[in-house]
């Protein structure tokens, strides 16, 4: 006989009081990871800033400004113990839902050239790369590119008008 055991998955908005364990997933993820400033400047503007939660305990989160039409997802993180399971797939998805609730025609994001997980799971996700933005980044040795990607974020029935 075998136990299966479901893990509960909820996706949430983040707040200030989730910071502390934003801050530990995004510093073990990236080498460059960002500030607890940026994250409180991203809360206090009112960016759609969310939390993906495992069993209780935060494993990535997301951020995403929206305006005129655009949403840009700035920052998503998974933490390295839960990667290649889904949850960036997962957050991803939640990102471009909420970008169609806010009625945006095109998200854009940036992302590393050598972050090649992160650029499947975008092609796969059905952005495409539109460009470059160079010394982006920062390095080991200076500065790197970024790539830059775009999807167009309409409704099913838009396409049908």
């Amino acid at each position: 006989m075998s136990a299966v055991i479901k893990e509960e998955i909820q996706i949430r908005p983040m707040r200030e009081e989730d910071l502390e364990f934003v801050l530990d997933v995004e510093g073990r993820a990236y080498e460059y990871p960002w500030s607890d400033t940026i994250f409180q400047d991203c809360l206090h503007v009112g960016y759609c800033c969310w939390v993906l939660e495992r069993d209780g305990k935060i494993v990535a989160h997301g951020v995403m400004s929206v305006a005129a039409g655009e949403s840009h997802i700035l920052n998503i993180c998974v933490d390295p113990d839960y990667q290649s399971i889904g949850l960036g797939r997962m957050l991803l998805s939640h990102l471009l839902d909420l970008a169609l609730e806010h009625d945006v025609n095109m998200t854009f994001l940036e992302v590393r050239p050598t972050n090649f997980s992160a650029i499947k799971l975008y092609l796969d996700m059905g952005f495409d790369e539109i460009g470059s933005r160079r010394n982006y980044y920062p390095a080991k040795m200076g500065r790197e590119d970024a790539l830059i990607f775009a999807k167009t974020t309409l409704r099913e029935e838009d396409f049908n008008e």
